[in-house]
C-alpha cells in the first residue's frame, strides 16, 4: 500500500476526480482567460519584434500578509482600487488601451460584462487622442472583433437594450484573424480599424 508523507492512502480515483474540480473553468472570475492568453501571446510576439509595446496591466492588489516561509507567495491581500482596462501600450506612435471579453451567447454580448469604471477611462483614453477599443470574442462562433470603444458606448447611450447583438458587433467590428504566429493577427486589425492608408 503506498501512502502520501502526510500518511493519507494513494488512491487514483479520488486524485482524478479532485484535479476535474480543479481545473474546471466555469466559474465567472475565469471568464475570458483564454482570450486573455491569446491577446498576450500575440502581444509577446509582436513587442518582440519591436511592432508594439502593448502589456497587460497587472491588478492593483494591497498586500496584506505574506506567508513566513516562502516571502513570494501572499497569503492575504485585497484589490486596492477598481482596476480599469486589460491592455495598454503603443502601436505606430499611438497610445491604445483596450479591454477583452468573451461571451458564451451566440445572439450578443450583455452591458453587464462592462464595469462602469472600464467604460469612464476608455472615454477618457478617446477624448485624450489616444486608441480605445474592446476584443470581444463570441465562444459558441469562434469569432474575435476588435470593435472601437466609441461604437459601442454610443450604442449603450442611445438603446434600450441590455445587449450588443452578434450582428451590431459583426458590422461593426473588425474580425480578428487567428493564425499560429502570432495567435491572433491583432495588430492588421487595429490597421484596418484605425490606420486606414
Amino acid at each position: 500500500m503506498i501512502k502520501y508523507p502526510n500518511g493519507e492512502v494513494y488512491d487514483p480515483i479520488k486524485l482524478k476526480r479532485e484535479r476535474k474540480r480543479t481545473y474546471k473553468c466555469d466559474n465567472a472570475s475565469n471568464r475570458g482567460m483564454s482570450l486573455e492568453k491569446d491577446i498576450s501571446l500575440s502581444c509577446d510576439y509582436y513587442n518582440s519584434r519591436n511592432v508594439t509595446c502593448i502589456y497587460k496591466r497587472p491588478t492593483p492588489i494591497k498586500v496584506v500578509r505574506m506567508d513566513k516561509i516562502d516571502k513570494a507567495k501572499i497569503v492575504e491581500g485585497y484589490f486596492s482600487m477598481k482596476s480599469t482596462t486589460d491592455y495598454n501600450g503603443i502601436y505606430r506612435g499611438k497610445y491604445m488601451d483596450f479591454e477583452a471579453k468573451e461571451t458564451e451567447s451566440k445572439t450578443s454580448f450583455s452591458f453587464k460584462n462592462i464595469r462602469s469604471q472600464q467604460l469612464s477611462h476608455l472615454r477618457k483614453v478617446h477624448a485624450l487622442g489616444g486608441i480605445a477599443f474592446f476584443v470581444i470574442r463570441f465562444k459558441q462562433y469562434q469569432e474575435t472583433y476588435l470593435v472601437d470603444a466609441m461604437t459601442l458606448l454610443d450604442y449603450m447611450d442611445l438603446n434600450i437594450r441590455k445587449s450588443f447583438p452578434y450582428s451590431f458587433i459583426k458590422e461593426n467590428g473588425v474580425l480578428i484573424e487567428e493564425a499560429y504566429c502570432p495567435r491572433l493577427k491583432l495588430t492588421a486589425a487595429i490597421d484596418q480599424m484605425y490606420f486606414k492608408d
